[in-house]
Order: structure tokens, then sequence, then C-alpha cells
């Protein structure tokens, strides 16, 4: 009994220890994805550019596009993690410029059953968030 007793603890920390792969492959899409816009949105703003970021539901050539950025200044249009799928909440593109204030938007990042939602409340830059989704004026929740 005690050996079993052990198996099970042993089992029950071994789990906890382990990180959740498609979580971790999550936020770090995520993060990658909150500086690509913030770096087109700085761009659409220094160059009085208007910058749409749309995903793509089955792009051969991209999984997101930047519309409006001079092929310059194209930032990579591919996910990491080829099972990650975007979706724009209340519209189908961010508009990222030219305007500093640019409204509340959020974008819900999907991969195997997760979700993380990133967005802004049109001033300050995406972060992830913790609250309901932005879109269409409403406010981005709380933050982490």
């Amino acid at each position: 009994m005690v050996v079993v007793a052990m198996i099970a603890i042993t089992t029950a920390v071994v789990s906890f220890a382990i990180p959740d792969t498609s979580t971790t492959r999550l936020e770090r899409e995520a993060a990658r994805l909150i500086a690509l816009i913030e770096s087109a949105r700085t761009q659409a703003r220094s160059g009085a550019l208007t910058v749409l970021w749309v995903p793509q539901s089955k792009g051969d050539e991209a999984d997101f596009q930047f519309l409006g950025l001079p092929p310059a200044l194209m930032p990579p249009v591919r996910w990491m993690a080829r099972e990650v799928r975007a979706e724009v909440v209340g519209g189908r593109s961010i508009v990222l410029g030219p305007e500093p204030v640019i409204g509340a938007q959020s974008i819900i990042l999907r991969l195997e059953g997760k979700q993380i939602i990133i967005g802004t409340d049109g001033l300050a830059p995406f972060e992830v968030t913790t609250g309901e989704p932005a879109g269409n004026g409403a406010a981005v929740g709380a933050r982490p």
C-alpha cells in the first residue's frame, strides 16, 4: 500500500511539474503577435498609414496579413505553431493606425482547445487580457 501511495504522489507531482505544451506554445504565439502588432502600429502612426491586421482562415502563403504596410516593413505572416487559429472579436480585421487612439479591439487565439485573448482599450498597447474580449467599442477586461 505504501508503494502504491508513493507512486500516486509521484505521478501527481510530475503532472503538475510538466508544463502544458499547448498552453506554452499559445502564450509564445500571443507574445509574438503582440510584438508584431505593436511594431506595425508604430509604423502606421509614424508613416500616417492605415494598417489592418487580418487573420487568414486557410492561407497557403500567410496565416495573417498586415494590409497597408510597405513590403520593406512587412513582418512575418506565419504562426510558429501551424495549428494556431485567430479570430477578431466583432469584425474581420484589427485597425492599427494611423490615429494614436484606435478603439477597443481584441483577438482570440486558439490552439488545441486552449485560448488566449489579446486586446487593447484603444490607447494602451495590446496585451494578454483576462476579462471579456473587447470589440466594437467594448472595454478590455481586467489586466493580469
